[in-house]
Protein backbone atom coordinates (compact mmCIF):
# COMPACT_ATOMS: atom_id res chain seq x y z
CA UNK A 1 0.00 0.00 0.00
CA UNK A 2 1.19 3.50 -0.79
CA UNK A 3 1.00 6.13 1.95
CA UNK A 4 1.67 9.88 1.59
CA UNK A 5 2.66 11.96 4.63
CA UNK A 6 3.60 15.60 5.01
CA UNK A 7 5.38 17.55 7.72
CA UNK A 8 2.08 18.64 9.26
CA UNK A 9 1.10 15.02 9.95
CA UNK A 10 -1.43 14.80 7.12
CA UNK A 11 -1.60 11.16 5.99
CA UNK A 12 -3.27 9.87 2.82
CA UNK A 13 -3.56 6.13 2.18
CA UNK A 14 -3.46 5.15 -1.50
CA UNK A 15 -3.07 8.78 -2.66
CA UNK A 16 -4.26 9.70 -6.14
CA UNK A 17 -2.10 11.56 -8.65
CA UNK A 18 -3.95 14.82 -7.92
CA UNK A 19 -3.52 14.32 -4.15
CA UNK A 20 0.24 13.82 -4.54
CA UNK A 21 0.48 16.88 -6.80
CA UNK A 22 -1.49 19.02 -4.35
CA UNK A 23 0.59 17.89 -1.38
CA UNK A 24 3.77 18.80 -3.29
CA UNK A 25 2.40 22.16 -4.45
CA UNK A 26 1.42 23.04 -0.86
CA UNK A 27 4.92 22.55 0.56
CA UNK A 28 6.36 25.62 2.19
CA UNK A 29 10.08 26.24 2.46
CA UNK A 30 11.55 23.68 4.84
CA UNK A 31 8.56 21.32 4.49
CA UNK A 32 8.75 17.77 3.21
CA UNK A 33 6.53 15.10 1.72
CA UNK A 34 7.11 11.35 1.98
CA UNK A 35 5.62 8.59 -0.15
CA UNK A 36 6.12 5.22 1.48
CA UNK A 37 5.47 1.81 -0.01
CA UNK A 38 4.33 -0.68 2.63
CA UNK A 39 4.22 -4.19 1.27
CA UNK A 40 4.54 -7.49 3.12
CA UNK A 41 6.59 -8.89 0.22
CA UNK A 42 9.23 -6.15 0.45
CA UNK A 43 11.47 -6.11 3.49
CA UNK A 44 13.03 -2.85 4.68
CA UNK A 45 12.15 0.77 4.01
CA UNK A 46 10.88 1.77 0.56
CA UNK A 47 10.15 5.44 0.14
CA UNK A 48 10.73 8.62 -1.78
CA UNK A 49 10.71 12.01 -0.12
CA UNK A 50 11.00 15.59 -1.22
CA UNK A 51 12.14 18.56 0.83
CA UNK A 52 11.35 22.07 -0.42
CA UNK A 53 14.53 23.83 0.60
CA UNK A 54 14.91 27.45 1.68
CA UNK A 55 16.63 28.28 -1.63
CA UNK A 56 13.55 27.16 -3.64
CA UNK A 57 15.08 23.86 -4.75
CA UNK A 58 13.57 20.43 -4.31
CA UNK A 59 15.75 17.84 -2.61
CA UNK A 60 14.61 14.36 -3.62
CA UNK A 61 15.71 11.25 -1.77
CA UNK A 62 14.73 7.64 -2.09
CA UNK A 63 15.56 4.42 -0.27
CA UNK A 64 15.34 0.97 -1.77
CA UNK A 65 14.98 -1.25 1.27
CA UNK A 66 18.25 -0.67 3.11
CA UNK A 67 20.39 2.26 4.22
CA UNK A 68 23.11 1.45 1.67
CA UNK A 69 20.56 2.07 -1.10
CA UNK A 70 19.67 5.66 -0.15
CA UNK A 71 20.07 8.28 -2.90
CA UNK A 72 19.67 12.04 -3.23
CA UNK A 73 19.38 14.64 -5.98
CA UNK A 74 18.32 18.27 -6.37
CA UNK A 75 16.11 20.05 -8.88
CA UNK A 76 14.68 23.54 -9.24
CA UNK A 77 11.67 22.14 -11.11
CA UNK A 78 8.48 21.35 -9.22
CA UNK A 79 7.25 19.60 -12.38
CA UNK A 80 10.25 17.25 -12.42
CA UNK A 81 9.85 16.56 -8.70
CA UNK A 82 6.13 15.82 -9.18
CA UNK A 83 6.81 13.51 -12.11
CA UNK A 84 9.45 11.61 -10.13
CA UNK A 85 6.99 11.16 -7.25
CA UNK A 86 4.20 10.00 -9.55
CA UNK A 87 6.41 7.62 -11.53
CA UNK A 88 7.88 6.16 -8.32
CA UNK A 89 4.36 5.71 -6.93
CA UNK A 90 3.33 3.93 -10.14
CA UNK A 91 6.45 1.72 -9.85
CA UNK A 92 7.63 2.74 -13.31
CA UNK A 93 11.06 1.18 -13.97
CA UNK A 94 12.80 4.33 -15.26
CA UNK A 95 11.40 6.89 -12.84
CA UNK A 96 14.95 8.03 -11.81
CA UNK A 97 15.86 9.11 -15.37
CA UNK A 98 16.57 12.79 -15.86
CA UNK A 99 18.38 13.21 -12.53
CA UNK A 100 21.92 12.69 -11.27
CA UNK A 101 21.56 10.63 -8.11
CA UNK A 102 24.20 10.49 -5.38
CA UNK A 103 24.38 7.52 -3.04
CA UNK A 104 24.23 8.90 0.51
CA UNK A 105 23.74 5.53 2.19
CA UNK A 106 26.95 5.87 4.20
CA UNK A 107 25.28 8.71 6.14
CA UNK A 108 22.77 6.19 7.52
CA UNK A 109 25.00 3.18 8.12
CA UNK A 110 25.55 1.98 11.67
CA UNK A 111 28.94 3.05 13.01
CA UNK A 112 31.62 0.38 12.86
CA UNK A 113 32.72 -0.98 16.19
CA UNK A 114 36.48 -1.41 16.51
CA UNK A 115 37.79 -4.45 18.31
CA UNK A 116 40.31 -3.84 21.07
CA UNK A 117 42.80 -6.11 22.77
CA UNK A 118 41.88 -4.62 26.13
CA UNK A 119 39.74 -6.74 28.46
CA UNK A 120 36.44 -5.24 29.51
CA UNK A 121 35.53 -4.88 33.15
Amino acid sequence: MLIAMNVRGHVVKRPSKPAIGTMLANLGQGDHLILERQDEDRKGDWYIQVLFRDNNTYQLEYRDGVAAEHYQTLTVSQDKARQALLDWAADKPEWQDGFTWNNIGAMFAAPAVEATDQPTA
